[in-house]
Parts: structure tokens; sequence; C-alpha cells
């Protein structure tokens, strides 16, 4: 339980930001509400009483030391993390707390590697980028499943999506993507980031029941070719996305999320299939779950129990396979996640 901590939620108006809050409060924490907009945010204080707002602002670092004082932790919803992490990293440095985020930006991410390990290592801070659906679970599942490898020849990350209804930050957060790639798409291949311009190539991935046998585009890069290689010795990482989900995604049109349950979680399932190869050898993991936004909220607030208990492996800028026991860390997420892992 979070036996009383304050956590502040930078973003908690948006759409995880709100996912992330009530998650917070089941789990024994006191969340701190922040953000740009002081409106919205006074909308959410008062659907929820008792909750502090201290809005803050990106491009002012006094308001965001406000917004963190007296916290024990800062869990970052708002994107495009190109523009909001180093302010908020900057802050959470300054305060000497704990900071995760929920960044699914390729580039944001290195980002966060590049320019903060050093420094992030030297202070004994704790920094944990991209702890969400992607990126961070399939970190855990690629990391669960190698077990005791020190290194594999190939990692596959395959999403089965039923649907896939954008938030307006995804949207955001896609376009400063591919502004900041010049419209090109991003793989890791031979230990390496590389930019390229040739088509989605399209194959079939089978999933365990109930998804089966999808058609999926290869080389839908996540924020999985960042994490798993900044720790794991897998030269190759691929990911791959069942063609219907990438074309709710590109259409203009796709409505947002809509509420389908009492936590306000849509009618969206999701199954992440892990594949690790070495040799001839194959190890498998699989995590499958309902909406892949609401599942982000439990593993944010997770990782900010597991740092505050001091239950991590290293400091630094690190991401989720690496700082937590990853078999571990996802058996505790045994009400929001069904898991299968194949060694």
């Amino acid at each position: 339980m979070g036996t009383g901590h304050a956590v502040a939620v930078f973003g908690a108006y948006g759409h995880t930001g709100r996912f992330v809050v009530a998650e917070l409060r089941d789990r024994g924490f006191v969340p701190v509400l922040s953000g740009r907009d002081a409106g919205k945010l006074r909308a959410l204080a008062a659907s929820d009483p008792g909750l502090d707002v201290r809005p803050a602002s990106v491009d002012d670092p006094a308001s965001l030391d406000r917004a963190l004082a007296g916290t024990a932790a800062v869990i970052n919803c708002a994107g495009p993390f190109a523009t909001t992490a180093a302010p908020v990293i900057e802050a959470a440095l300054r305060a000497g707390i704990p900071y995760v985020d929920v960044a699914a930006e390729i580039e944001a991410n290195v980002d966060t590697f590049a320019h903060f390990a050093d420094r992030a290592h030297a202070a004994g801070a704790v920094i944990v980028p991209a702890m969400a659906f992607f990126g961070g679970l399939g970190d855990l599942l690629a990391t669960a499943a190698m077990g005791d490898w020190t290194a594999a020849d190939e990692a596959h990350v395959a999403y089965a999506l039923s649907s896939w209804h954008p938030t307006a930050g995804t949207r955001d957060a896609g376009k400063v993507s591919r502004e900041r790639r010049d419209g090109r798409r991003v793989r890791f291949t031979n230990g390496k980031l590389e930019y390229h311009q040739d088509a989605l190539p399209s194959l079939k991935w089978t999933f365990p029941d109930p998804m089966g046998v999808r058609p999926v585009f290869g080389e839908f890069s996540m924020a999985d070719v960042v994490t798993i290689p900044s720790h794991l010795a897998v030269p190759e990482v691929r990911s791959y996305m069942t063609v219907e989900a990438v074309e709710d995604l590109s259409a203009p049109d796709t409505p947002a999320p809509a509420a389908a349950d009492e936590r306000g979680r849509s009618d969206q399932r999701f199954v992440v299939d892990v594949v690790v190869r070495s040799g001839g050898a194959e190890r498998r993991a699989t995590a499958s779950g309902q909406d892949i936004y609401a599942v982000s909220a439990p593993l944010a607030v997770e990782a900010v129990r597991r740092i505050l208990a001091g239950q991590t492996t290293t400091t630094g800028v690190a991401s989720a396979g690496e700082i937590f026991d990853a078999p571990d860390f996802l058996r505790a997420l045994s009400a929001h996640l069904s898991l299968e892992l194949h060694r």
C-alpha cells in the first residue's frame, strides 16, 4: 500500500492521468494534481474532494518546484513528452525525488537516457521512462522471458489490439514524433536505431487465444526498441501491430476511447506476445488484458511503490526490466493482466 505518501501527477486531468490518480488513491497514496490547465485541475479535484491542486507549466521551473514540494515521487502523464519530460525530470532532480513517466514516444525516451543517465546515476536518483503499456510492459515481458540468458539473438514484441481509439494525447505525440523523424520510420537492428522510409512489411502472427492468427504490420516500432536494448544484449528488436489497430490509429475520424465499465475502461482488449530467440532456442512471455491506457496506471503506480520501498536493483535512468524484478513485478499486476511465461 501507499502508506499515505504524496505523489505528484503531472498531467493529472488527461486520459491516462485520471487512471493514475484513481490507482494512487486505491493503493493508499495521496495524489497531488498538477498540470498546465488550472481549470481542468479544479474540475478533477471537485469530483474527488480533498485532493491538492498545484498548477504548473514546463516553461516555469518555479511552478514545477511548487508542484513537487513535499511529494515522495512524480508521475509524468503529460505528453508530448518531447516537451514535458526534461523539465519535469529537472524538477524531480531538484526536489530529490524519483521520476516515472508513461512516454510512448521513441525519441523522447532516447533523450531521457542520453541526457540524464550520468547525472541521475551520480546523484543516486531514480528515473524510469516509458513505465506504461508501450515500453514498460514489453520490456518486463522480454526480461522475464530471457530468464537466465545473458544475451539473445533477437526479441519480437507483437501487439494485438481489438481496436485502437487513440486519445488526443496519442495523436499529438504521434505528430511530434513524425516531425522529429521527418516522416521516416525507426527500427532497432544491428545493435542500433536506424531510420528508413521503406514500406511497413505485412505478415501474420499467431497470438494465443482468443486472438489467434492475425495480420500484422511488421516494424511498427514502439518504445520497446528503446527500453529492451537499454539493458538486454539483444541486437535485433522488432515489434508488430495488428492491421485493424493501425487502421484505427491512422484514420482521422476514429473517436477517442469511451468508458465501458465502472472503472472508466474502454472495451478494448489486448494481447502482448513477446518472443526471444537465441540460437535454436525460443522463450515466450504473454500478457493480456483490457484497455491499453488504463493498464498504464497500475504499471506506473506499482513502479513508484517499489521505488519508495527500495525494491530496485539500480539507480540512474533505467527501464522497467532493468530496475525491477520482472517476473515478480508482473505477478503483482495479476488483477490487471493475465500472464503466461514459457521458457
